[in-house]
């Protein structure tokens, strides 16, 4: 404790609160390169902001009456700034999708919990998704019955690490410096981009944050970010200060000294407790060496896959089953690559009669074995019939043991060797289950002036129609759809004439005729949400109905009530991007 020692006790509650400053704190208000680890400390810490912050703490009460029956390592703000916590936390501005800051007042907090509850249990595809993360994180307030502003906030986190998109986690965290909201998020950030072994990104979010640090790890990992910026003053300070408060870890301390150069060698213990308690491990020993096994956690496989730390597996024996076993799951896991392992399943050698009656004789081997005779049989032949029975086989071996996503990549790559006209009538589910990808085609639009929802009239939604030539455009093309006795307008003609109706664009009366609406097309639940402003909600429950579909495979009834949907609710952007994807005819 040398430094605390030399500090009077003028300046004792000011170091205090550094404590718990991340690390831009200690830079000027002036651009900085943060990475260039030889600048001088003057450029680094200004006294004007020591001045600034002991003004500012004497009108506070002291931090150990804080600290009093609290998390030692943890500084609450007062009651002033507590008062002062913004209520509204996003990053897309309301009026840029049409909807309102007051968007979830109105909704009850009972339904809103169960439909995030709902929503939780689908892989949303990218249609519901992109909804999702306008509803999630446009600015607005929070709702305010039955539901606590921390219930949904840990709602919003929990969206944002399940689709973990981290660019718009790491945009969302800095702009609302909402670290101390969402400490679960931040560390889903810094641990996910630690497991790719990426320490530059991982420290990046604490140079960018203003707010005091309050939760115990994610300081402890601002301190770490400081050593490796090269600011260890600053960083021995900090350390210094969070044991005069009665910080104590063991492991980490250890692995810190020998950062700062106190100890020649640190402990060669390794703690799977977090990411970085095993990162500093790594760090901290130039032999080190782990291997993992089937207790492992998979945040430890990411970094030592990241980290090209795993076996090979070439070196890996046929007859060590244990070993393979967990090679297996981490293929599941995908940190080992499935191309590796199906290599591998060469490596077993079968007698003729085995290959001849593989479909039997798997099943009197050992699971591994079972799946590598299967795969093996299924590279000799070409025959559509038995190769497919010989997957879907395959295919089972693996979900029967749950590592079913082992076998994902591979067994595209066979089934897309197979003509869909070679596919017979008992395998077509399994082929078109697993056969597709997730690429995503550009299909360019081909207009068809014969149909009204194909015809050119559609680029009024992409903002390539004036509002008069709309109108001309339309009466012509409905003056012809009058007097052609053949033609009927279809759901989808019908979904983009109620869209430019909710637009205010004029049609004339004489042609209602032309179709009839049916109230019971419109689900009684979203109808009343809409009638009584609850606008999340509503959203939510287009999400839900969505789920994991693409828009353009959903069924023309239930398209017709989500557009209809949005045109209550006069959410023209998100509306106008599904209607270019279900109206128009692309090739």
């Amino acid at each position: 404790m040398k430094i605390l020692k030399l500090l009077n006790k003028k300046y004792f509650s000011i170091l205090i609160i550094y404590l718990f400053l991340p690390i831009n704190m200690f830079a000027e208000d002036k651009p900085v390169d943060i990475w260039n680890l030889e600048k001088k400390e003057s450029d680094i810490i200004e006294e004007t902001n020591i001045v600034d912050q002991d003004q500012s703490i004497n009108s506070r009460s002291s931090v150990y009456e804080m600290q009093s029956n609290k998390k030692i390592d943890s500084i609450k703000l007062d009651q002033d700034v507590v008062s002062k916590e913004i209520k509204i936390v996003g990053l897309y501005d309301p009026e840029e999708y049409g909807l309102s800051i007051d968007m979830w007042l109105n909704s009850d907090g009972s339904k809103l919990k169960s439909l995030f509850e709902n929503i939780n249990k689908y892989n949303l595809s990218q249609d519901a998704s992109e909804i999702m993360n306008i509803s999630m994180l446009t600015n607005a307030y929070y709702p305010n019955q039955n539901i606590s502003e921390q219930e949904f906030l840990k709602f919003k986190s929990d969206w944002l690490i399940k689709n973990s998109n981290l660019e718009l986690i790491e945009e969302y965290l800095i702009n609302n410096q909402s670290i101390n909201l969402h400490p679960e998020l931040t560390r889903f950030l810094v641990d996910t981009y630690l497991s790719k072994s990426n320490i530059k990104k991982s420290c990046e979010i604490f140079s960018n944050i203003t707010k005091p640090i309050e939760d115990d790890y994610l300081s402890k990992f601002n301190l770490y970010c400081l050593i490796n910026y090269g600011k260890n003053e600053e960083a021995q300070l900090i350390l210094d200060l969070k044991k005069e408060l009665g910080f104590q870890d063991d492991y980490y301390e250890n692995k810190i000294s020998y950062l700062f150069g106190y100890v020649q060698e640190a402990d060669k213990s390794v703690s799977e407790k977090s990411i970085l308690d095993f990162h500093l491990a790594h760090r901290t020993n130039p032999e080190f060496s782990f291997e993992p096994n089937s207790d492992t956690p998979n945040f430890i496989w990411q970094y030592l896959s990241a980290s090209n730390l795993l076996f090979n597996i070439k070196d890996i024996e046929i007859t060590d089953i244990d070993k393979i076993s967990i090679i297996e799951k981490a293929v599941h896991d995908k940190n080992y690559s499935e191309k590796d392992l199906f290599e591998f399943y060469k490596k077993f050698q079968f007698t003729i009669n085995q290959f001849l009656n593989a479909q039997e004789i798997y099943k009197s081997l050992s699971p591994i074995e079972g799946r590598a005779l299967l795969y093996q049989r299924a590279l000799l032949t070409d025959e559509p019939n038995l190769k497919l029975d010989l997957m879907q086989t395959l295919k089972d071996t693996f979900d029967k043991d749950g590592i079913g996503d082992a076998f994902d990549e591979e067994l595209k790559r066979f089934l897309n060797q197979i003509s869909e006209e070679d596919v017979p009538s008992n395998y077509t589910t399994f082929y078109n289950n697993y056969s597709k990808t997730d690429q995503v085609i550009n299909k360019k639009i081909k207009y068809n002036n014969k149909i009204l929802h194909q015809s050119k009239l559609v680029n009024y939604f992409n903002g390539d129609y004036a509002r008069s030539k709309i109108e001309e455009d339309l009466e012509k093309f409905l003056k012809k759809i009058k007097k052609d006795k053949k033609y009927f307008l279809s759901k989808k003609d019908i979904i983009f004439l109620e869209a430019l109706k909710s637009d205010g664009i004029k049609i004339s009366k004489k042609y209602d005729s032309l179709y009839e609406i049916k109230e019971s097309e419109m689900p009684v639940d979203i109808q009343l949400m809409i009638e009584n402003n609850e606008i999340g909600a509503a959203l939510l429950r287009v999400i839900e109905v969505i789920g994991p579909e693409k828009i353009e495979n959903l069924d023309e009834d239930t398209v017709y009530f989500i557009i209809n949907t949005l045109n209550q609710l006069n959410v023209d952007l998100i509306r106008n991007k599904l209607l270019l994807k279900v109206l128009p005819l692309k090739v």
